[in-house]
């Protein structure tokens, strides 16, 4: 009997022999060089290297949900409130819609933006549109590059518009181009913030003022199956330069860039809202009062009157109602209507609100003469004042108060009457 092979004895061990059945190696994740196509980007030269880019370009006619991109509307308003009077001419062309995705949340030196959306209107062959292009880094060595082709798109730009960039976006930027030792590109430029905006204008009706809650409930503008949250973002950018895969990118390059469309969208909204506070669409009374007291801040007091009123006919919760009422009283007096500014006093006196009794009490004492009729105000007020419902702090406010206006109200009455000052006891 012929000798077994060495192949046979380990065939018989159970040994696998030959190559038909090794499984292949798993396919190799992409590899950096094919980040261009998967992103769908191209590469662009800069003095400093070359970087990735990917573009879109949105026509004016384009809406956000209920909003156009593009707006007519007057920035003189806005310019106001933001404190530049830079904004008032500016064209939108010169106006730059910034926003990051970063390698962390905490800002600092060890935090850099991998991914910068900007996006611009401007005129091209084909006509007027909103040109949006995102600047990407496959590695934190490209970053002079990123750097340098945002500064080439910013060149006519003259304005920022932001969503808490003042806070995070231009500060983080600023520094990555300090490091790389390079101009600040945006040192000078006006900067339009449009969280405080939004704070201002939704933090009474709405729960969260971040940027998607408002897109979908001011807008009307909900996103995609896309879209990835933000808190993601910085994982999904560290497992790619590990992995070298770029397709889970996809998501963060969608979130950026809607985030850039919302956000001029709502430059958009909020430039008519300021445009034409008179509009007659207004759909939440809380909104027309925040609207009101914007005003009312700028100085702008005629427009605040009307949007207080216009507030109240459409409709408050209570605590916004009586709020309204009394921030209007007190406009009203400011502007020299005392007129209505009593009868807002007096209807708020008649539900028990104390401020009113005691503005009525200031009013009758001061300005009408007649410490009696003040008296009487004064001491229903102090009778408010005792309700145990009251929070302590603001008993002890008002009782501090009252005591001191009784006392000095009864010593006009008798000094009127021709009685003697009252005897202290002590």
């Amino acid at each position: 009997m012929p000798k077994p092979t060495l192949a046979e004895k380990l065939k018989s061990l159970g040994v696998k022999v030959g190559t038909s059945e090794i499984m292949p190696p798993p396919a190799k994740p992409a590899s950096m060089d094919s980040v261009e196509a998967a992103l769908d980007g191209h590469w662009v030269d800069t003095p400093l290297g070359r970087t990735l880019i990917h573009e879109a370009h949105y026509p004016l006619e384009y809406r956000h949900g209920i909003a156009p991109l593009f707006s007519s509307a007057p920035l003189h308003n806005l310019a106001n409130w933001a404190g530049d009077a830079r904004l008032r001419d500016m064209p939108l062309g010169q106006l730059a819609f910034l926003d990051t995705e970063t390698s962390g949340l905490a800002g600092g030196t060890g935090t850099y933006a991998f991914l910068v959306g900007v996006g611009r209107f401007e005129k091209t062959e084909s006509g007027d549109d909103f040109h949006l292009m995102q600047f990407f880094m496959r590695d934190p060595a490209e970053e002079p590059a990123l750097l340098s082709a945002i500064e080439q798109f910013l060149a006519p730009c003259a304005a920022l518009v932001t969503f808490n960039g003042k806070a995070f976006d231009a500060p983080l930027l600023a520094t990555r181009y300090r490091l790389n030792q390079m101009p600040v590109p945006f040192a000078d430029f006006a900067h339009v913030d449009l969280l405080p905006l939004a704070r201002r204008l939704w933090r009474d009706r709405l729960p969260s003022r971040a940027l998607k809650y408002l897109e979908e409930n001011v807008l009307s503008a909900p996103r995609t199956v896309e879209e990835v949250p933000g808190y993601e973002i910085p994982y999904l950018y560290f497992d790619f330069l590990h992995t070298g895969d770029p397709l889970p990118l996809k998501g963060v390059f969608y979130h950026n860039d809607m985030d850039v469309v919302a956000m001029t969208a709502l430059f958009s909204h909020l430039a008519g809202l300021l445009a034409d506070p008179h509009a007659p669409d207004h759909e939440f009374g809380l909104d027309v009062v925040a609207l009101a007291k914007l005003f009312e801040d700028m100085g702008m007091w005629d427009d605040a009157a009307r949007l207080y009123e216009r507030g109240l006919e459409i409709g408050l919760p209570e605590n916004g109602f009586w709020e309204a009422v009394r921030r209007l009283a007190l406009l009203q007096r400011r502007r020299g209507d005392l007129d209505s500014a009593l009868k807002l006093w007096e209807k708020a006196a008649a539900e028990g609100h104390i401020y009113a009794h005691v503005e009525l009490s200031k009013h009758y004492e001061h300005r009408v003469k007649d410490p009696e009729l003040a008296l009487r105000w004064a001491k229903s007020a102090h009778k408010l004042a005792q309700a145990p419902s009251l929070p302590p702090y603001e008993r002890k406010h008002w009782q501090a108060e009252l005591v001191k206006r009784i006392e000095r109200l009864e010593g006009k009455v008798r000094a009127k009457k021709g009685k003697p000052a009252k005897k202290n006891s002590a």
